[in-house]
């Protein structure tokens, strides 16, 4: 049985996460990839192979070459799962604010 991977095991990876950075402002091919990491083609390779299968890259031919781009409608998965937290965050970090003025206003 197969297990299909999902976007926050993508993620997980810290090389991942610099591929997608990487990618994000422009399509990269494998080799341009590769450069930038201390690590064996094939090594990058199975990188790119798991954040194709989550459906976070995808490979475009172009000519010879094939170029790696990011999937934004993925990336707003992402973003959407963490906007529930940072709601929670930013009421906690207004509780807060509130807590230390009225403890600022005490000792004025």
């Amino acid at each position: 049985m197969e297990t299909r991977r999902d976007i926050f095991q993508a993620i997980a990876d810290p090389t991942r996460r610099a591929i997608i950075t990487l990618i994000a402002l422009q399509a990269m091919t494998p080799n341009a990839i590769a450069e930038h990491f201390d690590a064996t083609r094939q090594s990058v390779s199975k990188h790119l192979r798991i954040l194709t299968e989550c459906e976070l890259i995808t490979p475009q031919q172009q000519g010879r070459e094939i170029y790696y781009q990011l999937e934004v409608n993925k990336m707003k998965e992402i973003d959407k799962w963490l906007e529930q937290f940072r709601k929670i965050w930013e009421a906690r970090f207004n509780q807060l604010d509130e807590v230390l003025s009225k403890i600022k206003a005490k000792k004025q």
